[in-house]
């Protein structure tokens, strides 16, 4: 089969021939993959920003596809299911995991994350474990589905920064996928001043295809709203780039009250000055995001709600490749062309 595969020594990608997934273990299934995303994750690791295995493993935590076998302790999967995978995966013994937080379990969680550390869905086939896989309802798509697990991210984070009050000045910082994901909950939501902050031009014109009606504007014209209007604020900044400057400069934008939502991956190294004054001074508040816990079905149950009205690949800068292409992917999504690529396996 066609793989994927990132080598962390040399911080190399390769497309692989690899032999075909054995049959699973009594606690396990085989995917074959039908969409599997490129994530920003992904990019910092390929980079050598990010950590993941030390020996050569396929990438890919975002992924939907169908069950072609299944391990013989496996009852609530079968063989033809549309299926889509959570990647992270807890112990379920410890502290963490027994309080609901699996994604701080020192014995799975980000460590074990399938696509990272377990071989993943940038490939034709995937061996995952049975209890990290949802079966998906008749009415959703294995090409909606792709989008799942970005979307249980934000649903987490979601669940972390809610009651928003209705009326709340809001700015999101980035227009890539997950920028557009958070726009478009919002406004399925019923927020409407909404201003988003993205710097490369091509990705502005891409979010306008939303059609949410909120503004899009650049980090320099952003900088230009205080200074026109000292009482200009926000209540609640959504940061999806990661980028640590930029969440600085958000602090000093939010209104008393307000809030910091870090929901972008950064690199380990990046860091960031706050003020503690001012933290004291405007009551202010920084929740930040990691990834997923137990949040595939809020997932599901938006992409049944959001239909094609949100979920538009086009609409969403989302454009297809084989694996084949995974170097043209990669530079799209490195010169803003695009908001995410996917891989789409289906035939």
């Amino acid at each position: 089969m066609e793989a994927v595969q990132f080598d962390s020594t040399n911080k190399e990608l390769f497309l692989i021939k690899a032999p075909l997934p054995a049959e699973p273990n009594k606690n396990e299934v085989v995917i074959r993959v039908a969409y599997s995303g490129i994530c920003g994750t992904d990019l910092h690791i390929a980079e050598g920003a990010f950590p993941c295995r030390e020996m050569p493993v396929i990438l890919g935590h975002e992924f939907s596809g169908v069950v072609t076998s299944v391990g013989r302790d496996v009852k609530h999967l079968k063989q033809g299911d549309n299926v889509v995978v959570d990647p992270n995966s807890g112990c379920l013994t410890c502290d963490a995991c027994h309080n609901g937080n699996y994604h701080y379990c020192n014995g799975g969680g980000v460590d074990k994350i399938t696509g990272i550390y377990q071989d993943g869905g940038w490939a034709e086939f995937c061996v995952v474990p049975a209890d990290q896989v949802h079966i998906l309802p008749n009415n959703i798509s294995l090409e909606q589905a792709g989008l799942t697990e970005p979307l249980s991210c934000i649903a987490h984070g979601w669940d972390r920064i809610t009651p928003i009050a209705v009326g709340s000045r809001i700015l999101i910082l980035g227009a890539g996928i997950i920028g557009n994901l958070w726009a478009s909950i919002l406004h399925l939501q019923g927020h409407r001043r909404v201003t988003v902050s993205e710097p490369q031009e091509a990705r502005r014109k891409l979010f306008e295809k939303l059609e949410t009606g909120f503004d899009i504007i650049t980090p320099n014209e952003l900088k230009t709203c205080r200074a026109k209007d000292p009482g200009w604020g926000v209540d609640l900044v959504i940061d999806c780039s990661g980028n640590a400057a930029a969440m600085e400069e958000a602090l000093t934008l939010l209104n008393p009250g307000g809030t910091l939502c870090i929901f972008g991956v950064s690199s380990p190294k990046a860091k960031m000055s706050v003020s503690p004054y001012l933290l004291y001074k405007n009551e202010l508040k920084i929740v930040a995001v990691k990834v997923n816990p137990f949040s595939f079905p809020k997932a599901l149950g938006w992409i049944d709600v959001m239909g094609s009205r949100y979920l538009d690949y086009e609409k969403l800068g989302i454009k297809t490749y084989s694996l084949s292409q995974y170097k043209e992917a990669l530079q799209d999504l490195k010169a803003g062309t695009i908001a995410k690529a996917m891989f789409k396996l289906e035939k």
